[in-house]
């Protein structure tokens, strides 16, 4: 590409951008999983085995703080396409509430000196909190790739990065947190371990402040709204974008679904193995699984992008996941070592899918700014920040119910049978169930690259004759 045409590309904003922004940005939502995804995976197992909750407490807890988020989350993607901070339309945000939602992140993982009643007070109160706080981090975050670049190819570049990063976030919390637990404290869950919980999220908690300072300040913002677009945008953007955008709507439910697998899934994952496997120890290792073959797969997603095409990736990848979850229920908790297979094949297929699914959100907010003439990356991305945290409340809640029904006793070194195929069920079916409901959602998104490259050259042309 001649310079000219680079600088003719990027007056239209179709940006390249450096190795070092697309690790700065990728930073930010590393920081957003060492801080909000080290609670979603843990806060239940800390609630039942070390708060000393009720599994249905808990889970109707993580339910009410859904429905909170169903009312705030739009209102602040609202309020981030209408305002600007002193530092930029998205990435302000990154600053100003870095510190909040960490202070928030460890006290959800303080045990306070009260009674019972005060404990469930406490905790509801720390943990809706900290949603509302993660919304006013999450929202802005999330429209600032489309804010830094058109550029699709660009865009997936970013996202592997991004999710990259993700994964590194995620190896060091489901090996690293349970390992340093256990470490400072001998145990982990049981109400002697409280000091050791508290040390590690404090630890984890600095991590993804200095990260989130880090995103600041490497990105830089180039495809805003336009200050006219910007005082256009109402309350009512909110429904008629979810109304008319039906990539959007399509991506919605990917969200819902992929999370929902993902947080049922890793709630049950620290049980199976401390009571299914019989094994505390293996915990960090068995998480660790997890995540490790995403480092090696993640940086292959463009070029996989490019030869099969989004949908085939997409349903290739859903397919592995599923045959890893099956395997995960039929093999026999004493071949500790198939186990680990399964658990690897699982990742191997889903860490694609859960990577992926966000680099389709560009294009969603392409096509919305193609048929409306507003270009509403914050409402956008508020709208996906519901949906799966919608997602994360379905993981929540249902390990709870599923957990209670079946007779599980945080109390009981050993769980009666039914409690251990309560916590399988958790573990593998119900996520392989939803594995082929997203199945047939991937199937109904049918914009193509060939659309979006149309759409993008039209909008350019109307941008041109304003």
């Amino acid at each position: 590409m001649t310079v000219a045409t680079q600088k003719e590309q990027e007056s239209k904003g179709f940006f390249k951008l450096s190795w070092f922004e697309r690790i700065a940005f990728g930073s930010g939502d590393m920081a957003q999983n060492f801080i909000y995804q080290t609670v979603t995976t843990y806060l239940l197992f800390f609630y039942t085995n070390v708060y000393g909750l009720n599994p249905a407490i808990a889970s109707a807890m993580f339910l009410g703080v859904r429905i909170i988020d169903a009312i705030w989350d739009p209102i602040v993607g609202v309020f981030v396409d209408k305002t600007s901070t002193r530092f930029g339309k998205y990435r302000g945000w990154l600053l100003i509430m870095a510190l909040p939602l960490t202070v928030l992140m460890i006290l959800c993982f303080v045990v306070p000196p009260l009674g019972e009643t005060g404990k469930v007070v406490y905790a509801c109160l720390t943990y809706v909190l900290l949603s509302i706080l993660y919304t006013t981090v999450n929202v802005p975050f999330g429209a600032l790739n489309a804010a830094l670049t058109r550029d699709q190819q660009e865009i997936t570049i970013l996202t592997t990065v991004r999710m990259w990063l993700v994964n590194v976030a995620q190896v060091a919390i489901t090996y690293g947190v349970p390992t340093l637990v256990i470490f400072f404290s001998g145990t982990m869950d049981s109400a002697e371990a409280r000091n050791g919980w508290f040390t590690t999220i404090l630890l984890y908690g600095i991590i993804g402040f200095v990260a989130l300072l880090f995103s600041f300040w490497g990105t830089k913002e180039r495809v805003v709204i336009s200050v006219e677009e910007q005082t256009n945008v109402k309350l009512s953007d909110l429904f008629t974008e979810i109304v008319r955008n039906k990539p959007l709507r399509i991506i919605s439910l990917m969200f819902i679904t992929a999370f929902a697998i993902m947080a049922i899934g890793n709630s049950a994952g620290t049980y199976f193995v401390k009571y299914n496997l019989g094994d505390e120890g293996l915990v960090g290792i068995y998480n660790v699984i997890s995540a490790l073959p995403a480092l090696v797969i993640l940086p292959f997603i463009p070029w996989l992008r490019k030869t099969l095409g989004k949908k085939q990736l997409l349903y290739v990848s859903l397919i592995i996941s599923f045959i890893g979850f099956v395997l995960l229920f039929v093999v026999p908790t004493q071949w500790t070592a198939m186990i680990f297979v399964a658990q690897t094949i699982r990742s191997i297929g889903f860490c694609v899918v859960g990577a992926f699914i966000w680099s389709l959100i560009p294009e969603a907010i392409t096509y919305g700014e193609w048929q409306s003439g507003k270009r509403i990356s914050g409402i956008a991305n508020a709208l996906i920040g519901f949906f799966f945290k919608f997602g994360l409340a379905v993981g929540g809640f249902v390990p709870g119910i599923v957990l209670t029904m079946t007779g599980f006793n945080a109390d009981n070194a050993v769980q009666t049978d039914s409690a251990l195929l309560g916590i399988r069920l958790l573990l593998a079916v119900f996520p392989a169930i939803l594995v082929a409901v997203l199945y047939y959602i991937v199937s109904c998104y049918n914009l193509t690259d060939e659309q979006l490259v149309k759409y993008g050259k039209e909008i350019e042309m109307k941008n041109e004759k304003k």
